[in-house]
């Protein structure tokens, strides 16, 4: 959840790097190319240190926002395999942007934050405090921009970091990673990184002592009593949840408590310091999805790892998750969202560190539905894929429903007051 005003931008569906014709698309990659950048061919990243392969699709879609028709994707994602010339240190992250300047901010996050992290000789000796650095100073380089406004807008950011067989994730803002770990005969959601919203009562806590007022939309308007500062939780919170606000003011209305860039939000303790957490993989854990809230908004965790974890083609996997989120967001809100995920999964991962056929990827063939045979997946031989999507919003497909979708109260506000950042 970034902000109100919603996302709009399409994307050119372009073949991978190597020309792979070997993946035929979905329905609904077929019905929203013009607005779906995916990936057609599966690509693999090796680490030899543990003797497993990591093997990964994309896919990113620019939302439906009918009041703004030509408004860029402002999501951005970044996949760079052999940092630092290390065949054992590889990196995913997905940004996604708001506000008005929300696509420039997110590309700027997304190309300044892996070149810091590249550039830092103490990377593989202290990754947290890498992480810490490379987040801080891409802010400050942003804040310095004479380029991009980034007063009233900004980027989250969600990052995972693989070190032999360590990931390092690093979280700024309300997008999310999650791992599949095998317990049994089930596939188990584990959340890697924590969003970062007032529904958090140590977030909470720790921007109303920067001095933010936390109020939902309702409460600011006068709607309801503002000072009754309990909103339940993010599952039950109904289309309007707690925000960042200035003492005497009605901006800047963040949903997030982190982030980079939100310049006047930092005033009021956002803050672009991340949240790193350190997980150590073992043949228990099949992937990790690394992927903006316009998935999550309206899919938990569970679900999207259920849905991913039932295909047994992963790029099959991201078109049906993006398609159920799409789904989701026309159901319950008048637009959608911007949608990026990326799906890891993590091949040949054993206790021994021998490589062959895992205890995991034998389990998960268990556990899957039946599908037709996965064609031979090319080897991956590029080291580095950033892509963002930035064209001009194209026809929406005629099984889009134009009625009977629900404006939620967040979605109305006063002429007067300048709308909240998401």
């Amino acid at each position: 959840m970034g902000c109100v005003h919603g996302k709009c931008c399409c994307g050119e569906h372009n073949s991978s790097e190597d020309g792979s014709r070997d993946y035929r698309e979905t329905g609904f990659v077929r019905s929203h190319r013009k607005n779906i950048l995916a990936q057609r061919s599966l690509k693999r990243a090796p680490v030899p240190s543990h003797n497993f392969i990591l093997e990964y699709t994309f896919l990113t879609q620019r939302g439906y926002y009918p009041d703004s028709p030509d408004k860029e994707n402002q999501d951005s994602f970044c996949i760079s395999t052999n940092l630092q010339g290390n065949p054992n240190v590889h990196f995913f992250g997905v940004y996604d942007g708001h506000g008005q300047y929300g696509s420039k901010c997110s590309n700027f996050v997304k190309d300044r934050l892996i070149e810091k992290l590249v550039n830092d000789p103490a990377l593989l000796e202290d990754p947290v405090q890498a992480y810490n650095s490379a987040f801080l100073a891409t802010n400050q380089e942003l804040r310095s921009s004479s380029e991009i406004d980034d007063s009233m807008s900004g980027t989250t950011a969600i990052t995972v970091l693989v070190i032999g067989d360590t990931l390092y994730v690093a979280n700024v803002g309300d997008s999310r990673a999650v791992l599949a770990v095998k317990d049994g005969n089930r596939i188990v959601a584990e959340d890697l990184s924590s969003d970062q919203t007032p529904f958090r009562k140590d977030e909470y806590e720790r921007v109303k002592l920067c001095g933010a007022r936390v109020l939902s939309v309702d409460q600011v308007e006068g709607l309801k009593d503002p000072d009754i500062q309990s909103w339940g939780d993010e599952e039950s919170r109904g289309g309007d949840p707690p925000r960042l606000w200035v003492p005497n003011g009605m901006y800047p209305g963040t949903a997030f408590t982190r982030s980079i860039g939100d310049s006047l939000a930092e005033t009021i303790g956002v803050t672009a310091l991340p949240e790193v957490k350190t997980f150590k993989l073992t043949p228990d854990h099949l992937f990790f999805v690394v992927a903006s809230d316009g998935i999550f908004e309206f899919l938990t965790s569970q679900t999207v790892v259920d849905m991913a974890a039932s295909y047994m083609d992963p790029r099959d996997a991201c078109a049906a998750i993006a398609e159920k989120s799409y789904k989701l967001w026309l159901e319950l809100e008048n637009r959608t969202d911007d949608i990026t995920i990326i799906l890891v999964q993590i091949k040949g991962l054993s206790n021994s560190g021998t490589f062959g056929v895992g205890s995991n990827e034998t389990n998960v063939g268990a556990v899957l539905n039946s599908r037709a045979g996965t064609p031979e997946i090319p080897a991956a031989h590029e080291s580095d894929v950033h892509r963002s999507v930035r064209t001009s919003f194209s026809e929406l497909h005629s099984a889009q429903p134009a009625a009977s979708v629900i404006s939620p109260a967040v979605e109305a506000h006063s002429a007067a007051y300048p709308r909240p950042i998401e």
